[in-house]
């Protein structure tokens, strides 16, 4: 019996059905009281990876505050946004939370800094792109199982997690690197997953940037959408305190991209004329979108924010600091894989002298520290106080 085939639910006939899920990479026996994108999710909240988006961050560094998002907030949010706008579209919350919550498994630490100076350092040796690394990660790197490497999840989760791939890579990575050869689309539930990402991730970067002083309220509401929604809640709430009025406005406008992608992607899935997952992987655009009107405010939205936000000199600062100490981890322990932990080490001798496998190792180890541990080690390796107090990867 195929996993899934004892489950059933109020889904769209479009949506990712257990019962016909293509699948995992290694066999296994069907799991008893839950399906298998319930089994993805599980798996994905019990490991190693997961566990460290605790303290990565997205835009500020993990010792800044102890209130700004980090990677693991970010992903609950992700998830929590991906449920509500598949519930009413009648597709499977269990797949959509399951690539939520495992989307960031691969990101670096420090944010985008951290990732942009590891692409830098991979250039000529693969590369190094946080959307592969996640897959790379389920597919490989955990190591909880007796019976196969990763986590084995399934075909369609594992389709969420890539989200993008340039065609000269896609080629390596199977079955979930064909859709970007052949030009089709993915289920609903990954295009669900992937439009909840940027709608959480717009809405707590402007909540943390209020909050941290780098963005100016003013300029937010003369520029953007923020603001026609925060002159409705400051009337309706004239004696609110500033805080009481950016979360009442953040909800409202979390609320507002929802609907709208909601009533965009049912009108898109009528057009289409799609009554099958078949037909929502072969249709000739995605379905799930935003309407025109709200896209194009959306794009306003995160040009303010990278113009605003992401260049300003606080964030610039400390992302230059962190570009600089992931650089020189990574060129450090190549030239001397002997500072690599042991396991790591064992795996440099299985690469036999082949300098794109080893840099994978080197860029797999910086890859998978938290910002506070990637601070340890660099004071371990560079400052002769620091060996006592750096803390050690054993998982």
């Amino acid at each position: 019996m195929a996993e899934g085939t004892a489950f059933s639910g109020g889904w769209a006939p479009y949506a990712a059905h257990p019962a016909e899920s293509r699948g995992r990479r290694y066999t296994e026996e069907a799991p008893t009281g839950r399906s298998p994108f319930q089994r993805d999710r599980d798996r994905v909240i019990h490991s190693s990876a997961f566990r460290r988006l605790e303290y990565k961050t997205q835009v500020f560094v993990n010792h800044e505050g102890d209130l700004y998002r980090t990677r693991l907030t970010h992903s609950l949010e992700v998830g929590q946004v991906g449920r509500a706008i598949a519930r009413q579209l009648g597709l499977n919350e269990d797949l959509v939370e399951a690539i939520a919550l495992a989307h960031d498994l691969g990101h670096t630490p420090f944010g985008h800094a951290g990732q942009d100076a590891l692409q830098a350092c991979m250039a000529d040796l693969g590369g190094f792109e946080h959307n592969i690394q996640s897959l790379r990660i389920v597919d490989h790197l955990e190591k909880r199982y007796g019976d196969f490497p990763g986590l084995n999840l399934s075909f369609e989760t594992r389709e969420g997690i890539l989200k993008h791939c340039a065609k000269n890579k896609a080629a390596d990575l199977g079955d979930v690197g064909e859709r970007f050869l052949r030009g089709t689309q993915p289920s609903l539930e990954a295009q669900v997953a992937n439009l909840a990402d940027e709608i959480a991730y717009n809405n707590h970067d402007i909540d943390d940037g209020l909050r941290a002083g780098l963005l100016d309220l003013e300029d937010l509401c003369a520029e953007t959408l923020y603001g026609g929604i925060f002159a409705e809640v400051q009337a309706r709430y004239p004696q609110a305190s500033r805080t009481v009025l950016r979360h009442e406005t953040g909800r409202r406008l979390i609320d507002l991209l929802i609907r709208d992608l909601v009533d965009e992607t049912r009108r898109r899935i009528t057009a289409e004329g799609v009554a099958s997952i078949s037909g929502v992987r072969s249709a000739p655009r995605a379905l799930a979108a935003h309407s025109p009107e709200i896209a194009h405010a959306v794009a306003i939205l995160k040009r303010f924010l990278f113009q605003r936000m992401y260049r300003h000199p606080r964030v610039h600062r400390q992302a230059e600091k962190a570009k600089r100490l992931v650089r020189t981890l990574f060129h450090t322990l190549r030239e001397d894989t002997r500072l690599l932990p042991l396991k790591y080490q064992a795996r440099i001798i299985t690469c036999q002298r082949d300098a794109r496998r080893e840099a994978r190792v080197i860029a797999d180890y910086v890859a998978g520290m938290t910002d506070r541990f990637a601070i340890a080690e660099y004071d371990r390796l560079f400052d002769p106080h620091g060996e006592a107090g750096a803390l050690r990867i054993t998982d």
